[in-house]
């Protein structure tokens, strides 16, 4: 079986991996087609620390193959998006809708593959880099058959934590003010969140002028080169400002340019020992800075709930494909992701 390992030092497209059968509770997924986002690549760079060997990815889609004991809101031959969260379902946060806090959906990397009869470990409890994956049930999201898999693949992370971010976490209301830091995959899904949400003026700032189309198509009402111009726009501020690059001096900018009772969300990843900085008397008038994990989502409900607003043309997912490799040209796709030469490229199996 093909997949993407990473060994601590390099990454290989290899096809001798080996994944086991799905147990009670578990679902196998043949793998259609799986988006390449900075959080497989921050795993390569060190920026996300992660036990090696591990099979890569994790924003898929694919058809069902078989299930576990117990296993009955899908069957083989459905069309399912997958998600990251292999949340218990039983624990407090759980029961109170919150299953991106789920203890049992943090930290337990599994061991589902077999390489040369050694373990591989499985990334963000999923791996979509790989022909073959299992999952726990509660990760397989049916949808539509109808649904291109490519597009399909990306409602499972950058969707979910875009948008999400933009419903879920910063409940923007209908007139907010949106700023948005960073027009990549991420950016890009905030821009449409907070147009469905029906913000009134949504700045989007991107050091790459050609993102400037892109981001208009999204929802964007503006568009700068650079933070120093938001005020121009906003002479007060920005009700919600959203930093999607990861870097500590644009943490500082989103806060900076925050109106009262504002709120600043992070969903850039800096890496793991980065400190940003804030005026601590700016923050008086009410103002908030929010972690956002996976945009506060629940995918059971949410990824279905985007999969019939693409299907009602409202929420854009074809035009996130700027590109889709055959696996084995895994490294072009990962150099085009790396020189921002693509908002989303997608390896297909």
């Amino acid at each position: 079986m093909r997949g993407v390992l990473y060994d601590g030092t390099r990454t290989d497209v290899v096809d001798d991996l080996e994944v086991r059968d799905p147990g009670p509770g578990e679902v196998r997924v043949a793998i259609s087609a799986a988006g390449l986002c900075h959080s497989d690549l921050s795993v390569v760079d060190g920026t996300i620390p992660f036990p090696v060997p591990v099979v890569l990815g994790h924003e898929g889609a694919g058809v069902v193959e078989a299930v576990g004991a117990g296993v009955t809101h899908v069957v083989p031959g459905d069309h399912v998006a997958l998600s990251t969260l292999a949340n218990c379902g039983t624990c407090p946060e759980c029961d109170r809708g919150r299953p991106t806090m789920c203890r049992q959906a943090i930290g337990r990397p599994g061991q589902p593959f077999t390489r040369n009869g050694r373990p591989v470990y499985q990334f963000a409890s999923n791996s979509a880099f790989a022909e073959r994956t299992v999952v726990k049930a509660v990760q397989a999201v049916r949808i539509p058959k109808g649904i291109p898999m490519p597009s399909a693949a990306l409602i499972g992370c950058g969707v979910l934590t875009g948008v999400g971010a933009v419903l879920n976490r910063a409940k923007v209301e209908r007139g907010d003010s949106v700023l948005v830091i960073g027009t990549g995959g991420i950016g890009l899904n905030v821009l449409q969140g907070a147009r469905i949400a029906g913000a009134l003026r949504i700045v989007a700032v991107d050091a790459n002028p050609a993102k400037e189309a892109v981001a208009r198509r999204f929802g964007a009402t503006d568009f700068l080169t650079s933070t120093e111009g938001v005020k121009e726009i906003l002479p007060t501020g920005a009700d919600h400002a959203f930093e999607c690059v990861g870097r500590v001096e644009l943490i500082r900018r989103a806060i900076d340019l925050l109106d009262r009772h504002g709120q600043a969300v992070l969903l850039g990843v800096p890496p793991a020992t980065a400190e940003a900085s804030f005026r601590v008397s700016s923050l008086y008038l009410d103002k908030s800075i929010l972690g956002c994990r996976y945009g506060s989502s629940r995918p059971q409900r949410d990824i279905a709930l985007y999969a019939e607003l693409y299907r009602d043309g409202r929420l854009l997912l074809d035009e996130l494909v700027t590109e889709t490799y055959p696996v084995e040209d895994f490294e072009k796709a990962k150099a085009d992701a790396e020189a921002g030469r693509v908002a989303r490229g997608v390896l297909t199996f």
